[in-house]
């Protein structure tokens, strides 16, 4: 399977990743778990934002990706984009836990741009 389809596993753990983060070493309930994010501050805050950012980026990607494969996309391009993808949106999080908001936001515009560009060329105008 090529890397373009692995990508979207891996987009779906970004999430989980600044989860984890947000939590670890915080005082956590099971019972309430969204109640020890919920009074996050500092960098911790800035990772269950990173992941509630995440989550809101997911969908657009993986149904660009498989519209992309779908319709036949060259492979190569499909892997490279999905390379990209990944890392801006590692960044994306990266960049959200060193309050880096500037570069957060060019990362961000560059993943959705790696969306439209997936879109645009299973269109078959790029």
């Amino acid at each position: 399977m090529p890397f373009a389809l692995w990508s979207i596993l891996l987009a779906s753990f970004l999430p989980l990743l600044w989860t984890a983060l947000a939590k670890a070493g915080a005082p956590y309930d099971n019972h309430q778990p969204r109640v020890v994010l919920a009074a996050a501050t500092g960098w911790r805050q800035r990772a269950n934002w990173a992941q509630q950012n995440a989550w809101e980026a997911f969908p657009s990607y993986a149904a660009a990706m498989l519209l992309a494969w779908m319709m036949k996309v060259p492979a190569d391009r499909l892997d490279l984009l999905a390379v990209v993808y990944v890392l801006l949106r590692l960044g994306h999080g990266l960049c959200y836990l060193s309050d880096k908001a500037t570069l957060r936001s060019l990362c961000w515009l560059g993943g959705y741009a790696v969306v439209v560009l997936l879109f645009v060329s299973a269109a078959g105008l790029f």
